[in-house]
């Protein structure tokens, strides 16, 4: 009986080390195949990369795309009289991204003498939080969410829309002035003034090329 329970034993372990083994061979091909739609996902995630790297050089192109669509918008809601809930989303969202862009990359409050200013000696370029091409990104997707927005009569909820402005430019002047504060404390400025020339020093000057000066 014995030996009969101990054989019984090894062949219910021997069967349960290889159920494990093939479940983990299956698991392991599960998790190396991806499904279809996420492969095509994906594939369309880096087709939009590559044709939003292309245009990281035009500037004045990609802003003034969103600048026709920011007329659309604002076309669609004095026509229409609605979609002020839409605009005002707007709104906050975009100022919450130009705080972003005018805000430095590094905290000057954790680490001094990280932001250029005016009585600095060597030329350093204001790195920002929010990159130019982020911010244009985020923009130009706000305004083209906006518009499908402005499509869908679901959005269009009744408010008084002088409310709204009024918030609106009560957060808008709060939160400007917060930021001008932090600027003089810190006495940066959030753009690139361009970089220091010296006249005549930064000539070069090539011999036998002076004329008359050389002799």
């Amino acid at each position: 009986l014995k030996s009969w329970s101990k054989s019984w034993l090894h062949n219910t372990e021997s069967s349960g080390a290889c159920v494990s083994s093939w479940q983990a061979l299956a698991m392991e091909g599960t998790e190396g195949e991806e499904p279809a739609i996420i492969k095509q996902i994906a594939q369309g995630q880096r087709k939009l990369q590559h044709y939003l790297d292309k245009t990281v050089v035009w500037v004045r192109v990609r802003w003034a795309s969103f600048t026709f669509c920011l007329f659309l918008f604002a076309a669609r809601v004095y026509l229409k009289q609605g979609f002020f809930v839409v605009a005002y989303g707007f709104g906050i969202y975009m100022l919450n991204l130009f705080i972003n862009f005018l805000s430095p990359a590094i905290d000057p409050e954790t680490e001094e003498n990280a932001l250029p200013t005016k009585e600095s000696s060597e030329f350093r370029p204001f790195t920002r939080k929010l990159p130019e091409f982020k911010f244009w990104w985020g923009s130009f997707r706000a305004i083209v969410a906006s518009l499908v927005m402005s499509l869908v009569p679901v959005f269009d909820l009744p408010v008084y829309w002088p409310i709204l402005l009024a918030y609106f430019i009560f957060i808008f002047v709060l939160t400007m002035k917060d930021r001008i504060r932090h600027m003089c404390k810190h006495r940066y400025i959030p753009f690139d003034l361009g970089k220091q020339t010296y006249g005549e020093m930064s000539k070069v000057k090539v011999p036998g090329q002076g004329g008359k000066d050389d002799k």
